[in-house]
């Protein structure tokens, strides 16, 4: 089985859940016997497909074209056709990302097949791969499977593999083979302008290793400070449940859940949050959850890897202090 993996950058850096896509891909080929190549798309990115090399993957597709420079739908779609036609893999995966959903569907229909979207797990019985996404806000989850030939697509939620997990080339670097692209102007429809400057203000959470969120524990907006404090001495980002930001207490782009952000940090410390489906389907891909609730029963700590039975209010400070104190020891 080949699988051609679709990676996304944007000025030359990595959307990190390329890499999980990956790790899915070798996943699957190490069960089936097949083969992984992954796909670099852009202009003046020779240097990220060198570096995709080093990956345990049969080739790196270089798809590059000055027409490729700013993302553009029609530009992807017209350069990806015509790289899987010349690949002719049998799964085409990506990741789950806000550029993938704008131009996926458009790249999977133009070549008349169907695409299984937002995908935590794939399963392979008996040589037939079975896809797995949730439905209802994470309250259940759909097995689906393709029929006829492929190539078949799909994509990957933040978090459902790991990217750590990822193995290297056993030779240490595979083959980096051009792609011939052809485009004209006149096929690219839209003029891609600037990047949204307001959005360097805004915080991607899912890049973040570690994440210090709080739920309605918190109580109060003045007792935000000392979530922060926290979350500056441990070198993480803020995030928060959906009941603080629906209040205002925190931007809505700190929302983690069904609603808000997916992320998959190295440590998720959860203060507060007793556990809705809502919020635990947006970060349970976490490698590590320590979860602080007065609540013994809290359906937080089904999921947690270390949970604290007790008020955060003594603990918040307490692991500050202690935080601080290593930093100067």
């Amino acid at each position: 089985m080949k699988i051609l993996v679709i990676t996304e950058q944007r000025q030359g850096k990595w959307n990190g859940t390329s890499f999980e896509t990956l790790a899915a891909a070798q996943q699957i080929a190490k069960e089936t016997s097949g083969s992984v190549s992954a796909v670099v798309i852009g202009k003046g990115v020779a240097g990220l497909a060198e570096e995709l090399a080093a990956k345990n993957v049969s080739e790196v597709i270089l798809a590059e074209h000055d027409l490729l420079d700013a993302y553009t739908p029609d530009g992807y779609c017209l350069a990806l056709k015509q790289v899987i036609e010349s690949a002719k893999p049998d799964l085409v995966f990506f990741p789950h990302t806000y550029q993938v959903r704008d131009f996926a569907p458009k790249l999977a229909a133009s070549l008349n097949k169907g695409m299984v979207a937002d995908c935590i797990g794939v399963r392979n019985e008996a040589g037939k791969l079975t896809f797995v996404r949730q439905m209802f806000q994470g309250k259940t989850a759909a097995d689906v499977t393709f029929q006829g030939a492929g190539p078949w697509f799909a994509s990957f939620q933040t978090g459902a593999f790991r990217a750590d997990l990822l193995a290297a080339h056993p030779s240490g670097k595979a083959p980096v083979n051009q792609a011939a692209i052809a485009l004209q102007p006149k096929q690219i429809r839209t003029k891609p302008l600037e990047l949204f400057r307001e959005a360097k203000q805004a915080v991607d959470l899912t890049q973040a290793p570690v994440i210090v969120a709080i739920g309605r524990g918190i109580k109060a907006p003045e007792n935000i400070a000392q979530a922060e404090a926290l979350a500056k001495a441990i070198g993480g980002e803020l995030a928060a449940s959906r009941p603080i930001c629906d209040e205002g207490w925190l931007p809505m782009e700190r929302q983690i859940g069904s609603s808000g952000q997916t992320v998959a940090p190295k440590l998720y410390l959860a203060l507060g949050i007793s556990g809705a489906i809502q919020h635990v389907v947006g970060m349970k891909g976490s490698r590590t959850i320590v979860a602080v609730n007065k609540d013994q029963n809290a359906p937080i700590f089904e999921i947690a890897d270390y949970g604290i039975v007790g008020d955060i209010f003594e603990i918040m400070p307490a692991l500050t202090e202690a935080l601080e104190k290593a930093k100067s020891a």
